[in-house]
């Protein structure tokens, strides 16, 4: 046989049997170093500290057939992030959820990158704020997509978990350790009331009083129109504090997120609003001497305005473009 006809039958085998090249060993051998190291970094601690070197070269840097999530936080004291703290506790059992769970597997891995330990990072992806979640897939860059919108979903675990799932289809059941203060404090506050009634057994009349009912039917209205059920689900920050400026927001920007503090604001706005029209509904029907009643009526009039207008003023923040004010712009 020709050589020239040797050298494109040997060229033939070559493509046709798949022999890889040197090139192709030596990105096999790296991509393996890589997972067998995240292997063994997720192996002691479920969430991978990271600097920017290893930020880099572990998830930046080709090759990689792995996803990672990333939180990029400030959780150094002097920082006073007490938002990144409780978004940290969160991101811990999730991570633990899927390092300890039997579908485990080396295609996904948590890691965090601190401010003060990779301050590089945060100037070369252009980050302004944390705490931030963002996703990496196994190929490609990621998408706009793959940054969690923490402000709108919250940082409670099970939400950070659908998100995983819509991006990389690894579902992760959340599995958090026993808690026990809840049922305490129930079985506790159940305790003092059932005492009460035993005490005042002879004489049960308070239960037929319908201004306690009133107000306790008053309470529970305030806290479900101020959000505190979405806060449940939801589970957003209390504030959000800018680790540039140090500035706190209370009031968040969007009109399809807020903050805790926020539903605290708004009960107090409404039961304001509330105690002023009870004191023009006083005004217009006791008995009292018309002095009084003025004064009531004055009074509530100033409550309903003032903080009414303040109601006003936070609708027209979180809802921009909106048309309406009273006093207070």
């Amino acid at each position: 046989m020709a050589p020239g006809r040797m050298l494109a039958v040997l060229v033939v085998l070559f493509v046709c049997c798949g022999i890889p090249s040197d090139g192709q060993k030596k990105k096999e051998t790296l991509l393996s170093e890589k997972v067998g190291q995240m292997m063994e970094w997720a192996n002691r601690r479920a969430v991978i500290r990271m600097n920017g070197e290893k930020f880099r070269r572990f998830v930046k840097a080709p090759p990689r057939n792995y996803s990672v999530i990333v939180m990029f936080t400030a959780l150094q004291p002097q920082r006073q992030c007490t938002v990144c703290k409780q978004v940290d506790e969160e991101y811990q059992i999730l991570a633990n959820s899927w390092r300890y769970s039997s579908s485990f597997i080396n295609k996904l891995f948590f890691a965090l990158v601190d401010f003060d330990e990779g301050s590089d990072v945060f100037h070369q992806l252009n980050m302004n704020s944390a705490p931030t979640f963002m996703h990496f897939p196994a190929k490609g860059k990621p998408k706009r997509a793959d940054t969690y919108e923490l402000q709108v979903r919250g940082f409670a675990a099970e939400q950070i978990a659908r998100w995983i799932a819509d991006r990389t289809e690894i579902n992760i059941r959340v599995i958090r350790p026993p808690n026990y203060a809840g049922p305490l404090m129930l079985g506790f506050l159940l305790a003092i009331i059932g005492g009460l009634v035993y005490l005042r057994r002879n004489n049960l009349d308070f239960l037929y009083n319908k201004n306690g009912w009133a107000f306790v039917a008053l309470c529970f209205v305030l806290a479900m129109t101020s959000g505190q059920m979405w806060n449940h689900i939801r589970g957003p920050p209390y504030a959000h504090k800018n680790p540039h400026t140090g500035q706190v927001s209370y009031i968040h920007g969007n009109s399809q997120a807020q903050f805790v503090a926020e539903t605290h604001i708004v009960i107090l706005l409404n039961a304001a609003i509330t105690l002023g029209m009870v004191l023009l509904h006083e005004a217009a029907t006791s008995k009292m001497e018309i002095g009084k009643r003025r004064i009531l009526c004055v009074a509530g009039l100033g409550l309903v305005g003032f903080f009414f207008s303040l109601m006003l003023s936070i609708f027209r923040a979180k809802y921009h473009g909106y048309p309406y004010r009273f006093l207070i712009s």
